[in-house]
């Protein structure tokens, strides 16, 4: 189809085709619609748009910092490899901590590993990239029929929360993947139920993830209802993850839940009972956890910044104090009314990169703790978990 529309298009100016709404591309790519007709989605648009990649694209060529070095990490990564060999399952089974783990982290894997080459394939033109990524995903999408086990909803979501990002890449700034109906056939059939199973009651960062994958999966599905539906979920759930003072006395009970009394509120805030800015439901669990929900909430505002629908101005309070609540408290002693005085687990990942970047460099917002965490952690490389490579996407991005 892609060759066909090359075609057609033949002679026409670069001008005439962003006038049409169709962007052109370097050698190894072919043409491309901006948004699907009728859909009113931008395309490639989950987590990044074509003009972040482009903005990315003449950075690493001009050598420039900190995206060189962040590319560099990625090019050599295992993720990027020319021979990646994907392993699919049929049911993927994934229990407390991926134990058992049964598919689990080849899954994830083998999702970031289609996403890593997808963007290879973007900014270098070479198309070998952009083949061995729809190898891993036409592996997935004629194999996997289901997830099981206790963490079934939180493993999928993890997996398709990252599966469109790749299959954003190729499908609609690459030439024709024959499977691509198969693949999304995939994203609704195996994924979206576990992205929308009830898990309104358990630790935050899971129902923030399958939101995640949900919205994602929209795009890529062209749904406006599956899209509107989650958006609406997800100004819900933020509320009650992050705590700010004009909350009142009480974080807000999860919802859809029937956690309502301030004992089961404190319950389901691991016991804590002093409550400031920014603190999450997860703080006094961990601060890795915690870190996932962030990061779920600033690639879902991401997203829906590219769909055109902003709510960066929404949850921007939340967010900013969230990462600043983190990256403040990631070190040194805590004090004794946070979490008794002590976390067992103050590592906070790569988290940061894209809220710090739409909240500070795109919106103004003064981020001093968070600045010091973010640019500290650079380049940020693959957890093969929630994020990847964003410092390479994202940092001081504007576009």
């Amino acid at each position: 189809m892609a060759r066909r529309l090359s075609a057609v298009l033949a002679g026409v100016t670069a001008a005439a085709l962003l006038a049409a709404g169709v962007a052109t591309a370097d050698a190894g790519t072919t043409t491309v619609t901006a948004k699907a007709a009728g859909s009113g989605f931008a395309h490639p648009g989950v987590l990044v748009s074509r003009g972040q990649l482009d903005f990315v694209k003449a950075k690493v060529r001009a050598g420039a910092q900190p995206w060189k070095k962040a590319y560099d990490a990625m090019m050599a990564s295992p993720s990027a490899s020319l021979g990646y060999t994907p392993t699919a399952y049929k049911v993927v089974q994934c229990g407390p901590y991926s134990n058992p783990d049964v598919g689990c982290g080849a899954e994830r894997r083998d999702a970031f590993a289609a996403y890593t080459l997808a963007l290879a394939w973007y900014l270098t033109g070479d198309e070998r990239y952009a083949k061995r990524a729809i190898v891993i995903m036409d592996a997935w999408s004629g194999t996997i029929t289901a997830h099981t086990n206790s963490n079934d909803a939180l493993q999928s979501s993890w997996s398709a929360s990252v599966w469109p990002r790749a299959a954003e890449i190729i499908k609609h700034a690459y030439r024709s993947w024959p499977n691509s109906a198969r693949f999304a056939t995939m994203l609704r059939k195996v994924y979206l139920p576990m992205a929308q199973a009830d898990r309104s009651s358990w630790n935050g960062n899971w129902e923030l993830t399958q939101i995640e994958a949900a919205v994602s999966i929209a795009v890529h599905l062209d749904d406006r209802t599956l899209y509107d539906k989650t958006v609406a979920r997800f100004r819900k759930r933020v509320p009650a993850y992050i705590y700010l003072a004009s909350d009142g006395a009480l974080p807000k009970p999860p919802p859809g839940t029937s956690i309502d009394t301030r004992a089961e509120i404190v319950k389901y805030w691991y016991g804590q009972t002093t409550f400031v800015d920014g603190i999450s439901q997860e703080t006094c669990r961990d601060f890795t956890h915690t870190g996932y929900g962030v990061a779920a909430i600033s690639h879902i505002a991401e997203t829906s910044r590219i769909q055109g629908r902003d709510l960066y101005p929404e949850v921007r309070d939340r967010l900013r104090h969230a990462m600043g609540f983190l990256a403040r408290h990631a070190t040194g002693n805590l004090p004794s009314w946070l979490c008794g005085g002590k976390v067992d687990n103050r590592w906070v990942g790569p988290v940061t990169e894209v809220g710090f970047n739409a909240l500070h460099n795109r919106m103004g917002v003064h981020m001093p703790a968070t600045e010091k965490l973010t640019v500290g952690q650079r380049p940020t490389g693959n957890n093969n978990l929630m994020s990847a490579w964003e410092t390479l996407t994202h940092a001081e991005n504007r576009a």
